[in-house]
């Protein structure tokens, strides 16, 4: 296997006018050898320009792309020992399945027997071993993604490469491919880089999480660290379902208590807004910004309603406006006065458009921002 190096990789496009388009800005990353690092990001972030530079698909503009200390900028893609997994399953349809793994190898002027021997050892792994004599239009859409994944394998590459491999599944087999891609991954020890949009795939597959915005990467991090230490606004509202919450408002000195206030409570105490006063441990941390604007982060799961509408410290009072029912848990979407916000309580929570509630703040698990960087606050 290899480590992959990035070296302060940009990607300009010239617009149909000449303007320049910023695919990638300035990235710097670092792929050890045996890790599997996820790409995430929204649509057009620059995450698969990135993943085709690497590939060897896209020119670099700007930086140094290194595997194994080799610098491969100018290395045609065939050369890179590189194999990619692209959306789209791109089998040929009159070729059976062991045909379309044999065909890269035959192009690489494998010997028969060393093709049977790779075929048949990355059939067994991902149980495509009845399936060889078969024509792709027989084969379930998870059975085609499996080939597709196949034929990198066969090639026993350096680095694997792939690029929203299920995002043409659906859901029950993306978890089931997820978690075949997962067993994968740990039997075979190989580098990955695997690029999503989807924030589930990105944390349960990663060793560790890019999370891009914008040709930029925003925060890498193991997938807890990501969820509990985000380190912006963008890191914070992308990853998590349902996302997390967010009060403007400003840090006060009340009764020598240092406290969270929203916007509407501090001036116009008719509002129904709301007062929290932070831990000492917050308070330390957070005293260089009172009397200055702020942003509280709260994940779904640290609101708690009470039964009750009685208000008790650290609590908001607001209305139900929406019951969402998954299953194993609900969402409830609340509306105040200022603003709304979501809870994630159990599935047997009592709870009714309309109703009056009082959602409790657990502030341990809270969360600060700077409204004009957006950067949180250390």
């Amino acid at each position: 296997m290899a480590r992959v190096v990035i070296e302060h990789l940009t990607k300009i496009f010239k617009a149909p006018k000449g303007e320049e388009v910023w695919a990638v800005r300035d990235v710097s990353l670092v792929i050890e050898d045996r890790e599997l690092v996820v790409l995430v990001g929204p649509s057009g972030c620059g995450k698969s320009t990135l993943l085709r530079m690497i590939a060897g698909l896209e020119d670099i503009t700007r930086g140094r792309i290194l595997l194994d200390g080799q610098v491969v900028n100018d290395v045609p893609p065939k050369d890179r020992d590189i194999a990619m997994v692209f959306q789209n399953y791109a089998l040929y349809p009159h070729m059976t399945v062991y045909e379309n793994l044999a065909f890269g190898l035959k192009l690489r002027k494998f010997l028969p027997p060393e093709i049977k021997q790779r075929i048949n050892a990355a059939a067994s792994l991902l149980g495509l071993a009845p399936c060889l004599d078969r024509l792709p239009k027989a084969l379930s859409g998870g059975q085609r993604q499996r080939v597709a994944v196949g034929r990198a394998l066969v090639r026993q590459p350096k680095v694997f490469l792939f690029d929203e491999p299920l995002s043409n599944l659906d859901a029950p087999m993306r978890v089931q491919m997820r978690a075949e891609l997962s067993r994968l991954h740990d039997r075979l020890g190989a580098t990955m880089i695997y690029v999503t949009h989807d924030q589930v795939e990105a944390l349960t597959l990663g060793d560790r999480v890019a999370v891009m915005k914008e040709g930029v990467i925003q925060q890498v991090a193991n997938p807890l660290a990501l969820y509990q230490k985000p380190a912006n606004l963008f890191v914070a509202g992308f990853i998590g379902s349902p996302p997390m919450n967010f009060f403007k408002g400003i840090l006060v000195r009340q009764s020598d208590r240092l406290s969270f206030c929203t916007q509407n409570d501090l001036h116009d105490s008719s509002a129904r807004g709301f007062t929290v006063p932070l831990s000492d441990e917050q308070a330390a941390r957070l005293e260089r910004f009172v009397d200055h604007p702020v942003i509280l982060g709260m994940r779904p799961e640290h609101l708690v309603p009470q039964a009750a509408a009685t208000p008790e410290q650290n609590s908001i009072t607001a209305t139900v406006e929406v019951v969402e029912p998954m299953g194993s848990e609900t969402h409830l979407h609340f509306v105040t006065e200022a603003q709304s916000f979501v809870a994630r309580v159990e599935s047997d929570f009592p709870a009714d458009c309309g109703q009056p509630v009082s959602v409790r703040l657990n502030m341990a698990q809270a969360h600060f921002f700077d409204p004009d960087t957006e950067q949180a606050l250390a």
